[in-house]
């Protein structure tokens, strides 16, 4: 089996690469243009692997989308590479259009010209895994899950860019019978998350004694998702999936955001106690522009159809990933000292 992963250096691709390399034993090339989110050192543990490879590209570059497919003869793409955070989407949306729909648009063709190109078992056996977001759907109310058939109903450039990339995978396996199977995910936790999302940025915040910030009164609500978990629905997505199915990851698992903080608070002051809780960094901020209220995911399908099922609740995955940030301050020190060191983002003027 050899999958050729883009996105690899990410946090859900670095999870995905890992696991494939190291669980499953798959042969894995990892596509990735390193952006400020791409990170090798999440790959250390199977860097010198055999069954591993990295080439680093733009997949916005067709050229170099169609030498890499056609060089290493991919047996399935997982295709994972996007700009990922709603608040940087809202000051700088044209990255997001670019990589996540016509950088979308080159894996599928690429995908599309090499797989024609097969024959026999080689070109049945072929499978191209889209992964997306929740997000796609917009916001719930207070009652009710996000089915496979729920309409879509974008609220940001992020996830406006994802839904437009979902309906191109859709549109390439209904028009030319490229076998796409698409995923989407409710919000990812864990190991190797870049610290600019919820929780890692809040448990850094915390270690440092910096305000621990909430948009408007944290009674946003998602559902959250342990990545080690996800990385195990895709490969069985991509694997089993049925072709121009949808199937939703979601770790059911709904927090309110103050919630999820008010928990990473409790965790630190068992772990990193100080003379005051955690609790009192807490600072409420203005809300994001845009907010969705709440997502939530309904897996049964991926449950019952593939037999997914989510390893870890969030009480269990919430301990695991505060111990992983205080115990390795050598992967996230550079990026906080150097990359992003905790500013407020996708504030308008």
């Amino acid at each position: 089996m050899r999958i050729l992963v883009t996105g690899g250096a990410g946090f859900i691709g670095s999870a995905l690469v890992r696991y494939l390399v190291g669980e499953i034993g798959a042969e894995v090339l990892n596509l990735d243009k390193l952006t400020y989110a791409g990170n090798l050192e999440s790959l250390k543990p199977i860097d010198n692997a055999p069954n591993y490879k990295f080439v680093k590209a733009d997949i916005c570059d067709f050229a170099k989308v169609c030498e890499t497919i056609n060089d290493f003869k991919p047996t399935q793409i997982m295709h994972l590479a996007a700009e990922s955070h709603v608040d940087r989407s809202i000051t700088g949306a044209r990255d997001f259009v670019e990589t996540n729909v016509i950088g979308t648009f080159n894996m599928l063709e690429g995908a599309r010209q090499y797989w024609n190109g097969l024959e026999g078992a080689e070109k049945e056996n072929f499978r191209f895994l889209h992964v997306s977001t929740d997000e796609v759907y917009g916001s719930l109310g207070d009652e009710g899950l996000f089915e496979e058939i729920t309409p879509y109903d974008p609220s940001s450039p992020y996830s406006a860019s994802k839904a437009a990339s979902d309906h191109l995978a859709k549109a390439w396996q209904r028009t030319y019978g490229l076998p796409v199977v698409v995923s989407n995910c409710s919000n990812n936790y864990g190991p190797y998350h870049f610290p600019e999302k919820l929780i890692p940025l809040n448990i850094l915040n915390a270690l440092e004694g910096k305000a621990i910030t909430v948009y408007g009164k944290g009674e946003n609500i998602r559902d959250w998702l342990y990545v080690e978990d996800h990385a195990r629905a895709l490969h069985l997505i991509c694997t089993k999936g049925r072709l121009g199915e949808t199937y939703n990851v979601g770790g059911r698992n709904e927090r309110t955001n103050i919630e999820v903080i008010n928990r990473v608070c409790e965790l630190m002051d068992k772990f990193r106690p100080q003379n005051a809780p955690h609790s009192k960094l807490i600072t409420f901020v203005t809300d994001r522009p845009g907010h969705d209220a709440r997502y939530a995911i309904d897996a049964t399908k991926l449950e019952n159809e593939l037999g997914w099922k989510a390893q870890e609740n969030f009480d269990t995955g919430i301990e695991k990933t505060v111990k992983w940030y205080l115990e390795n301050e050598e992967w996230w020190r550079p990026l906080r000292g150097g990359v992003y060191s905790g500013e407020r983002l996708g504030v308008l003027k």
